[in-house]
């Protein structure tokens, strides 16, 4: 996975509550392993029945078409657990997406694929919007080594992530890297209880 420390680019206000996994991808997406899955995110959102764009739609304006993060309003991701949903704000180019709170499944997709899920109060997520909706520049900085949000005015907005993913997240390990990062202690703890539990452990 890519390595997240501090990453800055456009943010795009999509301030509504309970942005579903339907809505991030729909059932298409999953059809075929060869679909380019950046460009079905928010799909029937993004675009008309004959695949031209929906030019109102945030994702498709300028300069919001080049967004690295997303604010979004509450329970962000419920609905089902496909991960692709994850995948595809990924391939799009989203690193973060920011919102008072997340679906479960959702954010833990989100931890193992390299997507920070970022939790702010509902107020500043609001404000949040409301300024990027209007700014020239609608840039922010998420930094993850000081857990902080930098708005374009400069304004900071902390938040808090777990060590271990926090950890695993700046090191660009995925949950496989992260056990094979134990292996020694692993080995150690293997040895000392055949050690002491011989007979759970049948050679052959």
């Amino acid at each position: 996975m890519e390595p997240f420390t501090v990453v800055k680019g456009i943010a795009a206000p999509m301030l509504m509550p309970n942005i579903n996994t339907d809505a991030i991808t729909p059932m298409a997406a999953g059809r075929s392993t060869s679909v380019d899955l950046g460009k079905m995110l928010f799909n029937n959102w993004r675009y008309n029945l004959d695949g031209s764009e929906i030019a109102e739609f945030i994702l498709n304006r300028p300069p919001f078409r080049n967004s690295r993060f997303i604010v979004a309003g509450e329970n962000f991701g419920c609905g089902s657990s496909r991960e692709r949903a994850v995948w595809a704000l990924m391939r799009f180019g989203i690193r973060a997406v920011i919102a008072p709170s997340f679906a479960d499944i959702f954010r833990d997709n989100a931890y193992q694929n390299g997507l920070l899920p970022v939790v702010i109060g509902e107020a500043d997520c609001a404000a949040l919007g409301a300024t990027l909706a209007t700014a020239s520049d609608p840039q922010i900085t998420v930094d993850l080594q000081r857990c902080v949000v930098q708005t374009p005015e400069g304004c900071e907005l902390t938040f808090s992530v777990p060590a271990e993913r926090r950890d695993a997240l700046m090191a660009g390990l995925d949950e496989i890297d992260v056990i094979l990062s134990m292996e020694a202690d692993i080995e150690n703890y293997q040895r000392e209880d055949r050690r002491r539990r011989p007979w759970i452990y049948l050679d052959r």
